[in-house]
């Protein structure tokens, strides 16, 4: 039976406030030692409970057991759900040293077998396991969400909308998993290919032009019993019921704080454009489906090293201006929400720093250590290098 109250989703988006910002991040959990994917989820969040009741309200759990996700919370704005996330992360950090375990920030591990990793006990991933088994099997990613409060669920829906031509640009920014089962994958974003070209309704979603549409699309999925929870609704954007946001599903977990924070602070930037456009009064056509799939794949596969497509000109374009070609875009938006951020560097992201020390001679152990010692020693104020 469905859970999906689609009259109480749109009472809950006309309660939201537009530009309230929410973060999950998503971590590997790690044997300290040897590096390998370590399955304690339930040890850590029980641990949590006990010790620092807080964190434990902002961990949850992401299919496997060898995964663990924090989040912000809801935050007024931007720098609010920044400075939550960041208290956030020490706590955790913190938690994860005091059990001897470790915790890594690249989309994909290295070398880990997915066979070997149990999914967490509870009913909606069981549920997930049932339903999709080898593709959920095979869905060992961790990722970066971000949450943009927008009142009225048919604004959120246009956003929506807006956002779709942007997700390959912002995959690219984002692309830090080059490796899968012990091998260099050829792809800067193999968390994508592993989890968006393989789950069903994920990746880019269908322009549905306003909230009548997209009811009746969600409408016709409950009545053929594809889904009886919203979150099976797994587009890399979209309207996010329980929440009264816009919610952006697209980007590779990042190796450095400061890199998830730009990056999100980014994501953020993008939404508060296609808001004020939207305001504004601009009714321009959405991108084809198949044109931003000739990206989308662009992202994937080259990362930040490759080219895009500018479809306003039908002319290529190198991905590392995306970044530059972004904030220029959200400028006014930031000047109208008065939106303060430290933006992406753009060159090397993750995904291109593990590449070139493969290139100048590293293992793939070598290139994940440094990830991890970034990660451990970024995330947290308390642990050093």
């Amino acid at each position: 039976m469905s859970t999906i109250d689609l009259d109480r989703a749109v009472e809950t988006f006309a309660a939201s406030s537009d530009l309230t910002v929410g973060i999950e991040e998503e971590f590997s959990i790690l044997d300290p030692q040897t590096l390998d994917l370590a399955p304690r989820f339930e040890e850590l969040r029980d641990a949590a409970a006990l010790a620092d009741p807080l964190l434990h309200e902002h961990i949850t759990g992401e299919l496997i057991s060898s995964e663990i996700e924090i989040i912000s919370g809801a935050g007024e704005d931007l720098s609010d759900a920044l400075r939550r996330q960041r208290e956030r992360r020490r706590a955790l950090f913190a938690l994860a040293r005091s059990h001897a375990a470790g915790l890594g920030a690249t989309g994909t591990h290295p070398w880990a077998d997915y066979r070997e990793q149990p999914v967490i006990d509870t009913e909606h991933y069981h549920r997930v396991e049932e339903g999709l088994k080898y593709v959920a099997w095979r869905n060992n990613t961790f990722s970066l969400h971000v949450h943009v409060g927008v009142r009225d669920i048919d604004r959120a829906v246009r956003v929506c909308d807006r956002m779709r031509a942007l997700l390959p640009l912002l995959l690219a920014v984002s692309a830090n998993s080059p490796f899968l089962d012990g091998r260099l994958a050829g792809l800067h974003s193999t968390r994508t290919q592993t989890f968006t070209r393989s789950f069903p309704r994920c990746g880019v979603p269908h322009a549905f032009g306003g909230w009548p549409a997209f009811r009746r699309y969600v409408e016709m999925l409950i009545a053929t019993h594809s889904i009886i929870e919203f979150t099976q609704v797994w587009w890399s954007v979209r309207p996010h019921f329980s929440y009264g946001t816009v919610e952006v599903r697209i980007c590779d977990v990042q190796a450095t704080a400061a890199e998830s924070d730009a990056l999100a602070s980014l994501i953020v930037s993008c939404v508060a454009q296609a808001l004020l456009e939207l305001d504004e009064g601009d009714r321009s056509e959405p991108l084809a489906g198949y044109l931003i799939e000739e990206n989308m794949w662009r992202a994937i596969r080259y990362g930040l090293g490759g080219q895009m497509i500018d479809f306003a000109t039908g002319e290529e374009y190198p991905s590392a201006e995306i970044v530059d070609r972004l904030l220029a875009w959200s400028a006014p938006a930031r000047a109208v929400y008065k939106l303060d951020l430290d933006a992406p560097s753009g060159e090397p992201n993750g995904a291109q720093r593990q590449r070139a020390m493969i290139e100048a001679g590293a293992t793939i152990r070598e290139a994940f250590e440094s990830c991890v010692r970034a990660t451990r020693a970024t995330y947290s104020e308390e642990v050093r290098a």
